[in-house]
């Protein structure tokens, strides 16, 4: 019997397998980098240890001071949640070689799965050779072959592209599975990315826990997930079936799950098995009303499962939060998360908590926000409601590109694929402020102000402020006057520093505001305000690239020095952050006229990286 259970990983599914054990009464270790150390899986758990001697980057991968770790806080057990060492055979091995209980699948199956090259071999199919890969074979994916979450993936449609993006996706599966191995299979196209949940005991009993729908992705990472998948004909459903337990049994598969494929054309195409728990299992938990991490434990104790599995019910969908800028190309943002709380009715699955850092080191996910229902039509009502009204203050996230993927016509009829995004981006990220927003801010900055001179006797002009939002910039006036604050268009009912209700056209509106400094939140609006006097420190010369987050430079152009000519689109500098890379291109045709980063640099955001001096016509 498992006593005390250490989890091998941090953020939000430490945090959920932690919420098991204590429903269990397993007392829990949490491992940390130094980045790390006030994170809140490391508050949560019983014990924290602090992994010494490695980067926060790397601190995760390092299986000898995880087995170190356990075995010094008195673990019996360990669970590798999803993401770093969780489909490593050489880590499971070492837990199980220093006495302790893997919570997770044997060595051997997941070195058969794990690369889902040999994975593929299994199944009887075979990748693509990349150099044997001709015009006709186009477009095609590269892919890492360990590893998943999107990292180390590239869509090519030029054969002359090809070579670049077999050594990025090396370099970044590398970085951050500590594997580069890739492969390169045919791309199918507005397919649906349908996968099936398993979980197996050691007694020779398989369940299938019903699909799951991930078609709506970025970068190949899943963003909004649902269960069951929706419309799928009753065949196609029990041939996913059958396929999810041919391959779990193929390798005498043990704990729970997860075969993934991709529906095209009526036809399912075997992607992978991923060898672990995944980020989006709450959605089956909500259907089959089961705990899987507990259900992984007790394999691992060896229970048996029940001959018969758990009927469904209802429909969930799952979105995942991240601290991002889908208009800015996902780019991963950083600062402190100063409020973050969503309405009662949905669950909640996160690492963090009110006044933590979003750091550079991992991957920007904030929460998994979960929505269960009767049907389909209403779990998504719900959770677009919930999202709508989750309270999020802090760096920029992509919570309003949720809302409006869940209520986009597609998504709300089940005519999603994996080109959703494609399709949908530019519309979905347009930006609509909400026009009254700022006056609001306006107005619970300046209450109480009249008392020290803000109301004069003499009319004069009005009070005039501004504020940036998403790059725009919005200049408001107010007046103080003998009965409060006033404004042209609009009825002020209230004005305090935490709320403003207006009347506009006879329709009372509520205003909440929150403010952090220069930063001003405004129901869902997120607003900067401006000084009166702009700061010339800030000014940049034309052409300037500058960092558009924080990160390393982990690259620069071969060759590229002050005075090298340069081509619009052309790839300048690679900066990693949050365990992706990101490439900053040159803006324009032009010559490079400056160059203040360097390799191993770490920038802040907004930091000067180059200048292209475009060519003159």
């Amino acid at each position: 019997m498992i006593s005390t259970l250490l989890v091998a990983n941090r953020g939000e599914i430490a945090c959920r397998i932690f919420r098991t054990c204590a429903d269990l009464g397993i007392r829990t270790v949490a491992i940390h980098s130094d980045a790390d150390e006030g994170a809140l899986h490391t508050r949560v758990a019983d014990t924290a240890v602090r992994l010494p001697g490695a980067a926060p980057a790397e601190t995760y991968l390092r299986g000898d001071l995880i087995v170190k770790a356990a075995l010094a806080a008195g673990a019996d057990a360990v669970h590798p949640g999803y993401g770093f060492l969780s489909e490593n055979a050489d880590f499971a091995r070492a837990v199980r070689d220093a006495g302790l209980v893997w919570i997770g699948p044997p060595p051997e199956a997941i070195e058969a799965m794990a690369s889902k090259t040999r994975a593929k071999e299994l199944m009887g199919l075979a990748p693509l050779d990349a150099h044997d890969v001709s015009p006709a074979d186009l477009p095609v994916l590269v892919k890492a072959a360990a590893g998943g979450g999107g990292r180390g993936m590239r869509v090519v449609r030029d054969l002359a592209a090809l070579p670049g993006a077999l050594e990025d996706a090396r370099a970044e599966a590398a970085s951050a599975f500590g594997d580069g191995e890739v492969f390169v299979e045919p791309y199918l196209e507005n397919g649906r990315h349908v996968e099936v949940q398993v979980l197996a005991d050691t007694h020779g009993t398989v369940w299938t826990l019903g699909t799951r729908d991930c078609s709506l992705q970025r970068r190949h990472q899943k963003v909004i997930e649902e269960a069951p998948a929706p419309g799928l004909p009753p065949a196609l459903t029990e041939q996913l079936y059958a396929l999810a337990e041919r391959a779990t049994r193929a390798v005498a598969y043990e704990g729970a799950g997860t075969v993934e494929f991709l529906v095209a054309d009526g036809r399912a195409h075997f992607l992978e098995m991923n060898t672990r728990l995944q980020v989006e299992h709450p959605v089956t938990e909500a259907v089959f009303g089961l705990d899987l991490v507990a259900g992984q434990i007790r394999v691992a104790e060896g229970h048996a499962l029940p001959a018969e599995q758990p009927a469904p019910r209802g429909h969930a969908v799952e979105a995942r939060l991240y601290a991002e800028d889908p208009a800015r190309g996902w780019a991963p943002q950083t600062g402190t998360l100063h409020r973050f709380t969503v309405p009662d009715g949905v669950r909640l699955d996160t690492g963090c908590a009110d006044g933590d850092t979003i750091g550079v080191h991992y991957d920007p996910m904030l929460a998994k926000v979960v929505a269960h229902a009767p049907t389909r039509t209403e779990a998504v009502r719900r959770l677009a409601g919930a999202l709508e009204r989750t309270a999020l203050h802090g760096p920029v996230t992509n919570r309003d590109l949720l809302v409006r993927s869940l209520r986009h016509p597609e998504f709300t009829e089940a005519r999603m694929d994996t080109g959703f995004y494609d399709r949908h981006l530019t519309t979905l990220t347009e930006s609509a402020p909400d026009p009254y927003a700022p006056l609001a801010a306006a107005l619970a900055d300046a209450h109480g102000r009249s008392r020290f001179g803000g109301w004069r006797n003499v009319p004069s002009g009005p009070q005039v402020k501004r504020y940036e939002r998403a790059g725009e910039e919005h200049e408001v006036a107010y007046r103080h006057t003998r009965t409060g604050l006033a404004a042209d268009g609009v009825r002020v009912v209230q004005a305090a520093p935490h709320l403003v209700v207006l009347e506009v056209d006879g329709v009372r509106r509520k205003f909440e505001i929150a403010r952090y400094g220069d930063q001003v939140h405004v129901n869902a609006t997120a607003l900067t305000a401006l000084s009166r006097f702009p700061d010339p420190a800030t000014e940049h010369a034309p052409g300037s690239l500058l960092a558009p987050m924080p990160g390393t430079v982990v690259r620069i152009a071969e060759g590229l020095t002050e005075g090298t000519g340069v081509k619009a689109g052309q790839p300048l500098i690679w900066l990693e952050a949050m365990k992706m890379e990101h490439r900053i291109t040159a803006p324009t045709d032009g010559t490079l006229t400056a160059l203040p980063a360097a390799v191993g640099r770490q920038v802040e955001m907004g930091a000067l990286l180059a200048v292209v001096e475009a060519v003159r016509p």
